[in-house]
């Protein structure tokens, strides 16, 4: 092998690792970076549907990683009243409560999204991923109660059992997030978005 060969090989060697070195710094794991704080209520205020680019990733994470099925993200400006979905930063994650194996698929996410982490931050993936609720089978996770269940009934829900299911959140999980978290600037999603 001659000696430019040898040079070249070097330099290419050395250029890769300065080029990993480069990308490791500029992105740091999420886990490497503070945990957000929690999140603030922000309702919808106008109406701009299409989905959010941390609010599909976000979706997306969760079917992966725990079945079902990912459910709508955007609504219509003139259906209903207020919802996140109408910014396209809320999402329906679809499972239903009558099913034993859904319901332990909710119980695992949920779980998994309050855990405390190895520094001790308490509800801190939700607080990463920009978690404002979650709605799930009458009841109610809040960011502004710590995520503390709460009951939860939909103001068109006048007697529980006349409620629909959808109402009821008993047929999908919904899940909304902040402004901030849908434009994928948390620090959950690092390199994700």
């Amino acid at each position: 092998m001659g000696l430019a060969r040898v040079r070249n090989l070097i330099v290419l060697a050395v250029t890769a690792a300065v080029l990993a070195t480069v990308v490791t710094v500029a992105s740091p794991a999420a886990g490497a970076l503070p945990v957000d704080d929690y999140a603030p209520y922000q309702p919808q205020t106008r109406c701009a549907p299409k989905a959010k680019p941390g609010t599909v990733v976000l979706g997306r994470w969760v079917e992966r990683r725990f079945g079902g099925n990912l459910g709508g993200i955007s609504r219509p400006c003139r259906v209903g009243g207020r919802s996140e979905h109408k910014e396209g930063r809320a999402f329906d994650w679809t499972v239903n409560a009558r099913r034993p194996a859904d319901r332990r698929r909710v119980h695992r996410f949920l779980t998994t999204l309050f855990a405390t982490d190895a520094a001790g931050n308490p509800d801190a993936l939700a607080r990463r991923m920009g978690v404002m609720y979650v709605i799930w089978d009458d009841r109610i996770w809040s960011a502004w109660n710590g995520f503390r269940a709460e009951p939860y009934r939909h103001s068109g829900c006048k007697r529980l059992r006349r409620c629909s299911p959808t109402l009821r959140h008993r047929d999908h999980v919904h899940v909304s997030i902040t402004r901030q978290a849908a434009r994928g600037l948390n620090s959950w999603y690092v390199g994700r978005v």
